[in-house]
């Protein structure tokens, strides 16, 4: 943003190649026909991508003329929301036996391999902040709660679609 230019290997290029790649992957599951009320949460999280993709591309040092030119920031209640969410999820599904085994169906598989991603852009994004001590830190919590709601979100989708512990391994 801005002109700033950085070489195409610097940890601001990395954080938002990885967040861009977690937006296409929970595209990927949208378009899989979940359910409306997940479809509507993964456009929401999708949109919050677009946001957090903006300050990432920023400067640290822009990014006040990034708030005065309109665009938006991610948020405490962003993360909220998500919380709200993985709490709904915690309470309604059974607890966790064993590891998950991603691929009961195409569209838990999909989730899954989007909380992979999300893992991903996080620990990049992790990067990127250890080497800019005045960024906006919002960024890590959030990716770390979605991916965590992800996992909660395929879980639930297992679930659906079997009825059983479908895709599951014994410890």
């Amino acid at each position: 943003m801005y002109g700033v230019r950085v070489p195409k290997y610097h940890p601001r290029i990395e954080a938002c190649g990885a967040v861009d790649e977690l937006n296409a992957a929970l595209g990927l599951a949208r378009a899989l026909n979940p359910p409306p009320w997940l479809g509507t949460a993964l456009l929401e999280v999708q949109r919050d991508l677009i946001v957090l993709m903006g300050e990432l591309a920023t400067d640290p040092a822009l990014q006040d003329r990034f708030r005065q030119d309109g665009f938006p920031a991610l948020e405490p209640g962003h993360v909220q929301r998500l919380e709200r969410e993985v709490q709904r999820l915690e309470a309604e599904l059974p607890p966790p036996r064993g590891w998950a085994l991603p691929g009961a169906n195409p569209l838990a598989a999909s989730l899954d391999f989007a909380r992979t991603v999300c893992r991903r852009a996080e620990r990049r994004v992790c990067v990127l902040a250890e080497e800019t001590p005045d960024m906006h830190r919002q960024a890590v919590i959030y990716l770390n709660r979605l991916s965590d709601l992800l996992w909660l979100w395929a879980r639930r989708m297992e679930q659906s679609a079997a009825g059983t512990t479908a895709g599951r391994c014994s410890e």
